[in-house]
């Protein structure tokens, strides 16, 4: 879950020279490993939030309401994969079954290519892809793309509705990635980096390229994204008691 490369970054000589690029499983990984504690780094600028997608192997659900249907029908016997203990797919799924109230058999694989493997051929039942990995695979045919795990709805499959939109509250799950340091890194190389990385993220080429990606820029001050991951780690400490998540 990213955390030897934060471990690392965290014990570097605090002068900026070593960033961490993690994703929202900072604020899952470093609760349910005692490697690192989150306090071990500091926030610097978000970079992007990527939209997962759930999604259904071809022609076996034609709605989200048929698979959660289904998976009511038979609690526990559904299987869905996951790209790992922890990861942002096993989080939304998470967020997704208690929203809306169903159990299903979490299967964690050692990837995105294994987990998509795993719903393209039928064995498993859901997934929560990343969005441009779902446009792929929906217009090759390869799976059925039903719902938005995000806040919003995607630019890159616009015709999609929210799990929100589809009447189940505090079902999304927020994919971020951004940038982090050293805890003793000095402040005024934190608000340099920060500067430097949100003129990045807002400048036309690299914001093109995120948006291309289905991504959304994504810039916010250094409190915010502190704030941002005070909440989460509370969040997600709650959800990984309901869940009896363990790290593998």
């Amino acid at each position: 879950g990213g955390l030897v490369g934060a471990k690392w970054v965290a014990t570097q000589e605090p002068d900026g020279h070593n960033i961490m690029m993690y994703a929202s499983a900072f604020t899952v990984s470093t609760l349910l490993n005692p490697g690192l504690d989150p306090k071990e780094l500091v926030p610097v600028a978000t970079v992007a939030t990527i939209p997962t997608i759930l999604i259904t192997p071809p022609g076996k659900y034609k709605t989200a309401a048929d698979f959660i249907s289904a998976a009511k029908a038979q609690p526990g016997k559904l299987a869905c994969a996951t790209a790992g203990v922890g990861s942002a797919t096993h989080m939304a799924l998470e967020r997704f079954r208690f929203a809306a109230g169903f159990e299903v058999l979490n299967v964690h694989t050692k990837g995105a290519g294994e987990a998509l493997t795993e719903v393209v051929s039928g064995r498993a039942d859901c997934y929560f892809a990343l969005v441009f990995q779902a446009q792929k695979m929906r217009d090759a045919g390869k799976v059925e793309a039903h719902a938005v795990s995000a806040p919003k709805r995607t630019a890159l499959m616009p015709d999609l509705p929210t799990t929100v939109e589809l009447g189940y509250p505090n079902s999304d799950y927020n994919f971020w990635l951004g940038a982090l340091v050293a805890a003793k890194t000095p402040r005024p190389i934190v608000e340099r980096l920060h500067k430097e990385i949100n003129a990045l993220v807002q400048s036309p080429e690299i914001n093109d390229r995120i948006r291309k990606l289905g991504a959304d820029p994504l810039t916010m001050s250094i409190d915010e994204f502190q704030g941002m991951i005070d909440r989460e780690l509370r969040e997600n400490a709650e959800l990984i008691k309901k869940a009896g998540i363990k790290a593998n």
